[in-house]
């Protein structure tokens, strides 16, 4: 059995395509490449400064993180450069994918990320430029939090991210895209149905046509 993460993680992998320049969030997002088909190649970026990030390998040192602070490595024909042109390279438009986790998504594709009020974070980092700046903003997320509240809400509650910016939601049990009408359900997971999407989603969607099943 599949647990959530990977589940939502093998989902997403399905999204990139071969040639694709992609900047991954922290926590979530960083298990897709793990479940990319052998036939697909993308370019992964990060926003600290460098494109072509690969796994922890022999040339991997201190120096070389994620823009979380991970250890990662860099492959052939990568590149290291400043903070400055790596924000040029996302807020020109040059970014195909990111993918993020989210707190919080609205039916307008609102997307809550950075904060939660009365916790100490340090920032939110390049995500609202990467949402604003890149071709197609995907959110990856578990469909409830720990407490089982809704992550898929009317109206976001959170300080935003962006505004209007996520092209496609994917938790363990759906997969929704934001359209101008609202959000559409494109697809559901094998081992749940319709009721438990609805009550477990707080924003109201229209069901696809043709409903598919997870395709992993």
């Amino acid at each position: 059995m599949m647990d959530k993460k990977e589940r939502i993680s093998r989902r997403a992998a399905l999204e990139l395509c071969d040639g694709d320049v992609v900047n991954l969030g922290i926590g979530l997002p960083t298990l897709i490449p793990h479940y990319l088909s052998p036939k697909v190649n993308i370019i992964l970026q990060s926003e600290n400064g460098f494109v072509g990030m690969g796994p922890v390998n022999e040339e991997s040192g201190p120096d070389i993180v994620d823009a979380g602070g991970s250890a990662v490595g860099i492959l052939p024909g990568g590149a290291f450069f400043d903070s400055a042109f790596s924000f040029a390279l996302i807020r020109g438009g040059h970014v195909d994918v990111t993918i993020l986790g989210g707190l919080q998504v609205d039916v307008a594709g609102n997307l809550a990320n950075w904060m939660v009020p009365g916790k100490m974070v340090p920032g939110m980092g390049g995500a609202m430029d990467l949402v604003t700046g890149a071709k197609r903003v995907i959110v990856v997320m578990e469909h409830v939090t720990r407490h089982g509240e809704p992550r898929i809400l009317p109206q976001c509650s959170l300080p935003l991210t962006g505004q209007r910016v996520v092209s496609l939601i994917i938790t363990e049990l759906a997969v929704f895209s934001v359209t101008e009408v609202g959000l559409v359900l494109e697809e559901i997971a094998q081992d749940t149905d319709l009721d438990t999407v609805r009550a477990l989603t707080a924003a109201s969607f229209v069901v696809a046509e043709e409903l598919r099943l997870f395709g992993v």
